[in-house]
Parts: structure tokens; sequence; C-alpha cells
């Protein structure tokens, strides 16, 4: 990957626009040695939020190693924390590398996570109220009446999200001016928009055919790879407000292109 050079000292994201690099050459433009953390002018390292974890992994020179163990944002750049009692100087060039199982883990259940809420919203018109993830379990609340929330309706839900993997269908990420992305109906899927009125562009997900929400987490590019989800736990979270726990299968996982 080519040397980027991000406008206003901001970090280029790159997974925005590619959740599938798992290693990348970038360039430390500041390091802050009393907290242990990098700036690099690019990073596919995501830096946690809506839910997602954040990624870790390793930096590298030609002679040292670093463990990246938590990525945090800080405005308009990407700061990552690292092991170890002394860092990269500023303008040092590092090779970056992903914990990428864990991170195509996560891919995994957040693709899930937005087929689970699509399939809610199409079949039953319940909104989002909040929502989790790890690599191996996550979970999604739903407004949702305590009499709509029977275990036959939990049934049917988790064998139409099973439904959509089996479907294969493309998921698409875009980003879009502000103005744009707002006169999409439904863009907004949580009960509270979440999105600050100062972001100019929005970065949309679209599950094609069955969902298209604002994301800025990271996501598989076709619905086979998520193979398929269980259900293993319900909660009421108050009178409108209901959890869906779930856990990947690897049940119809498929992964060639």
């Amino acid at each position: 990957m080519s040397e980027r050079h991000p406008a206003d000292g901001a970090t280029e994201l790159i997974y925005q626009i590619d959740s599938y690099v798992g290693e990348f050459d970038a360039r430390v433009v500041a390091v802050d040695h009393d907290r242990g953390s990098v700036v690099l002018n690019h990073t596919a390292f995501y830096p946690g939020g809506g839910g997602q974890p954040c990624d870790t992994g390793t930096l590298r020179t030609h002679d040292r190693a670093w463990q990246v163990t938590a990525v945090r944002k800080d405005g308009p750049r990407v700061v990552h924390i690292l092991s170890g009692d002394t860092h990269p100087e500023a303008g040092t060039a590092v090779h970056a590398e992903l914990d990428w199982d864990t991170r195509y883990r996560l891919m995994r259940t957040h693709t899930a996570l937005h087929v689970l809420c699509g399939v809610v919203f199409r079949d039953y018109g319940a909104q989002v109220t909040g929502g989790n993830m790890g690599p191996d379990k996550a979970r999604m609340d739903f407004e949702m009446e305590s009499a709509e929330f029977t275990p036959e309706r939990v049934a049917e839900i988790e064998r139409h999200a099973n439904d959509e993997f089996a479907a294969e269908r493309d998921v698409r990420v875009a980003i879009l001016p502000r103005d744009e992305a707002f006169q999409i109906p439904d863009l907004i899927r949580t009960k509270i928009n979440l999105l600050p009125p100062g972001i100019s562009e929005i970065r949309t997900v679209e599950i094609v055919g069955l969902d298209l929400q604002a994301d800025g987490g990271t996501h598989v590019a076709n619905t086979r790879e998520v193979g398929g989800l269980k259900v293993v736990g319900t909660r009421s979270k108050g009178k409108s407000n209901k959890r869906l726990e779930i856990v990947l299968t690897d049940e119809g996982l498929r992964t060639e292109d």
C-alpha cells in the first residue's frame, strides 16, 4: 500500500472503505511516550464504537515489535495504545498486522446483527434500542411489547435471519454527503439518533434487498460469510424493551468469492 497523506492531521481510515485489510504499511506521525500511544498516517485498526470492540494487533519495524493493546478515536485521529516502555518515534515506518481471526469474527457478528435488525424492522417495524458484540456472543435490544415477544416470534426471527444468510445478499458500503444520506428513508434504525450534527459525511452499510442504515463498523462482503445465528437467550428490559442474545454458527458458512 502506498503512503497516504491525510489532510489536517486526520488519520485516513482504511477500514471504512475496505474491511478486509488485515495488514498494511504506515508511518508514525505522532507519539505520546507518557501514554504509550502512537498515531499513524492511516490505519486499518477499528477504534471501537457502535457496540463493536476495537481491534488489537502488532506494529513492527525491522528490529522491534509492539503489541497494539487498544485503539481509540481522538477527534480526527486514531490513537494506538502500545505495549512496552519504549515506542517508535515520529517518522518511523512500521508494518501493522491485525489480530485477524478476532477481527473477521467481529465482521461476521456485526453483519449478523444488521441482518437481525433488518428482519425485525421489516417484519415487525421495531427499532433498535441498544446492542453490543464480542467475538463469541452479541446482543440486540428492540422496542417491542411483552405481548409480542413470544417464544414463537423469537423462533421466527431466528429462522428468517438464517434465511437471509442463505440468500447470499451482498453488503455494500458508501460514504455520502449528510444531506444526501438523510434523504434515505429509515436511515437511522436506532430509537435515538446517535449521529452528531457536525458530521458532514455519513457512512452507510447496505445489505442489498434487506437493510440500509448509517453505520461506522466493519462488515463482511456477503451474508454467506456469516454462516448462521442461534438465539441463546432472551430478556425483558422493560415493558417495551426486549433483548435477543445470539451466537454465530458455522452452519451454511461459505467464504468463497
